[in-house]
């Protein structure tokens, strides 16, 4: 980089004085991961106002060699929006919060990648719509990330993850060059959908700054259920009984160990069990319809006597009112924050085909316990999808240096992933590859494939400006 100081005041002179952060105590939000794994450094952070600005704020860091850390909500799990040079500014997206457009007739809204998610969630319901993207940190992370990510969240199974929520694109390339695909149409096959590239790329092929979104009508009918399980197994088979039922109104089918609940339980305020005893397994169950006159209720209800006289189910509850059906997301939503309050984790993100999933988690469970038998072994999961989170959890004391723990991380990250691959799965379902695992990346895809990839960045960003260290 040729001369930082001179960058810093361009910045400056480009988008105001106190849009460009330099001080340490300032800039320590944006330097720390959410998970509080890694601990960056950066010449400054910029706040660009909008398109124009992202473009220019690129051309001027090109020119003077530094290179550029996309960074939106800064929620992440893998530490892809962590700079980690003194020659790499973080460029945040907070700025470029507008909604363009939003039309309930062609069911779509153009808005600015740093929109917070449940921003947008509240503005399609004013126009009486519905945008269905649905996850823990909706209330800070921003849209631009999640589409960079490919984020997935709690309602998969009925609308699909962030890539099948994006119409089109507006990107800031590594040259300046802004790419425009912003055009609100169901149908366009007019070549490669370039757009596809960006969606899932992390920041390392360009700058997320618009995009045109699908809305849907609201469900006019829902139901929820909790219930208690005696292991995955019983989960699952579950889930083909529901399913055989609701078919695609199940919107949800989320799954959680007892020993992730009771860190929940015990950790986050005004959460409680809401069954007499505990169970080995529980899962979360949601249904939506179109249609105000079905009876979801009746219909879930019905399907869980099924599955209690089958012996599926040990106990369930359906919340008989919001404030209910809330408490019980909220044991949910509360994960990230028990477990990163609560000790350090080794937290992964396997998806795998449903009838390998009850082995995946068997081997997972006896591979950590018979090389660490301190760890707590935790289950979470969006499993109607095939995706569930494992995680090794210690206590915040186990290990006296980070480095011990990065080692024992490396240890997990064999036994997941041996576990994964036999099952035939995929080591990131939804959290995506980030700094934390580059290397588990290259060892667990066809070679073919991430030989693709290297062309596709080498290609895209010839000079490797765009958040390097991260992906590939």
């Amino acid at each position: 980089m040729r001369d930082p100081q001179a960058l810093v005041t361009s910045l400056r002179a480009l988008v105001g004085e106190r849009h460009v952060i330099t001080a340490d105590q300032d800039l320590e939000p944006v330097l720390n991961d959410w998970r509080g794994r890694y601990q960056g450094t950066a010449l400054c952070a910029v706040y660009p106002a909008d398109t124009e600005e992202v473009s220019r704020v690129v051309r001027l860091c090109r020119e003077a060699g530094a290179k550029i850390v996309p960074q939106g909500g800064n929620t992440g799990m893998c530490g892809a929006a962590t700079p980690f040079g003194e020659d790499e500014v973080v460029l945040r997206l907070d700025r470029l919060n507008r909604v363009r457009h939003i039309s309930a007739l062609d069911n779509t809204m153009v808005v600015e990648a740093g929109c917070i998610l449940a921003d947008l969630q509240t503005k399609a319901q004013e126009v009486g719509r519905l945008f269905p993207l649905s996850l823990g940190a909706e209330g800070s992370c921003q849209i631009g990330g999640n589409i960079a990510t490919n984020a997935g969240g709690t309602a998969v199974l009925r609308y699909g993850p962030m890539r099948d929520l994006v119409m089109g694109l507006e990107v800031v390339l590594p040259d300046g060059s802004v790419m425009n695909d912003l055009k609100r149409l169901r149908k366009d096959n007019s070549g490669y959908a370039v757009r596809h590239l960006f969606i899932g790329s992390e920041g390392t092929l360009g700058i997320i700054t618009a995009a045109t979104l699908k809305l849907f009508p609201p469900p006019q009918a829902s139901a929820t259920a909790m219930t208690g399980v005696a292991d995955l197994g019983q989960a699952l088979a579950l889930l083909a009984l529901v399913r055989s039922k609701l078919g695609d109104r199940i919107s949800a089918y989320e799954v959680m160990s007892h020993s992730q609940m009771q860190l929940v339980l015990d950790h986050i305020p005004n959460c409680a069990l809401p069954f007499d005893q505990s169970h080995p397994w529980y899962v979360l169950i949601e249904a939506e319809d179109s249609f105000a006159t079905i009876d979801l209720g009746a219909l879930l209800e019905e399907c869980l006597g099924d599955g209690l006289e089958q012996g599926l189910v040990t106990d369930a509850v359906i919340p008989k009112s919001e404030a209910q059906r809330a408490a019980l997301w909220r044991l949910r939503h509360s994960v990230s924050e028990a477990n990163k309050v609560s000790g350090v984790s080794a937290s992964y993100d396997t998806v795998v085909p449903l009838d390998r999933l009850a082995d995946f988690a068997a081997d997972t469970v006896s591979g950590v316990a018979k090389a660490f038998p301190q760890a707590r072994i935790l289950f979470v999961g969006h499993v109607g999808d095939g995706n569930l989170h494992a995680i090794a959890h210690f206590d915040k004391d186990a290990f006296p240096s980070k480095a011990e723990f990065e080692e024992a991380a490396a240890i997990v990250n064999g036994i997941v992933d041996d576990a994964t691959l036999k099952c035939d799965g995929s080591i990131s379902a939804e959290h995506g590859i980030g700094k934390s695992n580059r290397k588990r990346l290259a060892q667990s895809i066809d070679p073919v494939r991430y030989g693709l990839m290297l062309k596709i960045k080498a290609t895209i960003d010839p000079e490797n400006i765009m958040n390097p260290g991260k992906v590939l």
